[in-house]
């Protein structure tokens, strides 16, 4: 998209769908910023002391919604660089006070709401699929082109005086750009198998959408779906998880070294592996896939996270 063509966000239409369940709520467009994520970090904690001679900053627990056209120092999952160019990208924070009883399985609870509101034709018919998950934190474009990463989601929570604040950042392709290897800079990993990972863009399952109407079209649902989360935790998404789950049935290799077959996840939104000591819930540790028939030099590899 040219830089001279503005780009006419929908705030209006999202504030209005999401402000009667959320008290509070507003929209905010950035030109651009280093990190969505960074900025409403920032605006939570506040900075009491100022700087040069300024006032202090108090403390902004509100639940916002930030875009930025353009991303400058975006961060993703493990500290991994992100980079968006205005239009070419959808990336956003969500940020606002949460208090689930659980906080396990919130990125798969995000993602489950991205694939199932860009590809809703397939949230009963697996067979029909084109957006998959990837867990803890991808989406995925199957199609005859193989995988390719779609977006990421980065989730990251902050305390102050007893409350509890969320920032959800998400990162989509409009166009397709391809990604950096989750294995990229890993000590003793050959460079060989590094190689950026293909990416795909939201014009290949919508010719002619753009970033203003993908957001449109993701938000509100997405709000709903952390309301959700809130008040039932992960279980009630087990299923729908399932239905879009890349990694089920596959050879996985886990940071530590480990390697197992994926089955799914629990509950509790822990990945499980089958072993050779038996069944393992994985947490945090990064995932690996290695499909099969594919070069074992060249596993395919996705960090995530935007913002």
């Amino acid at each position: 998209m040219s830089a001279a063509i503005p780009i006419r966000w929908p705030a209006e239409a999202i504030w209005e769908a999401v402000a009667p369940s959320l008290e509070g709520f507003t929209v905010e467009v950035l030109p651009s910023i280093d990190s969505t994520n960074t900025e409403l970090m920032r605006r939570f904690r506040g900075n009491p002391f100022g700087s040069g001679g300024s006032p202090g900053a108090a403390p902004r627990p509100e639940p916002i919604l930030l875009v930025a056209e353009q991303q400058t120092a975006g961060r993703g999952r493990l500290g991994r660089n992100w980079h968006s160019q205005r239009g070419d990208s959808l990336t956003f924070s969500l940020g606002l006070p949460l208090q689930p009883a659980d906080w396990s399985g919130l990125s798969l609870v995000v993602g489950i709401s991205l694939a199932e509101s860009l590809d809703p034709y397939s949230n009963h018919d697996s067979s029909s699929r084109r957006i998959s998950l990837k867990w803890p934190n991808d989406l995925w474009l199957e199609g005859p082109e193989g995988e390719r990463k779609l977006a990421g989601i980065l989730v990251e929570t902050a305390s102050l005086d007893g409350l509890r604040y969320v920032v959800i950042g998400v990162g989509i392709n409009i166009r397709a750009a391809a990604f950096p290897s989750a294995d990229a800079g890993v000590a003793g990993v050959s460079p060989s198998a590094t190689k950026p990972m293909p990416g795909a863009g939201l014009e290949d399952v919508f010719p002619g959408i753009d970033a203003a109407q993908a957001l449109l079209t993701v938000l509100p649902p997405l709000v709903q779906a952390i309301q959700a989360f809130e008040q039932f935790g992960f279980a009630p998404f087990q299923a729908r998880f399932a239905r879009r789950d890349v990694l089920a049935g596959r050879a996985v290799h886990l940071s530590d070294g480990t390697v197992g077959e994926a089955h799914g996840v629990a509950e509790n939104g822990a990945l499980l592996v089958h072993t050779s000591a038996g069944m393992k819930e994985i947490t945090s540790s990064e995932v690996s896939v290695r499909p099969a028939g594919a070069a074992p030099t060249r596993p395919l590899t996705i960090g995530g996270g935007p913002c």
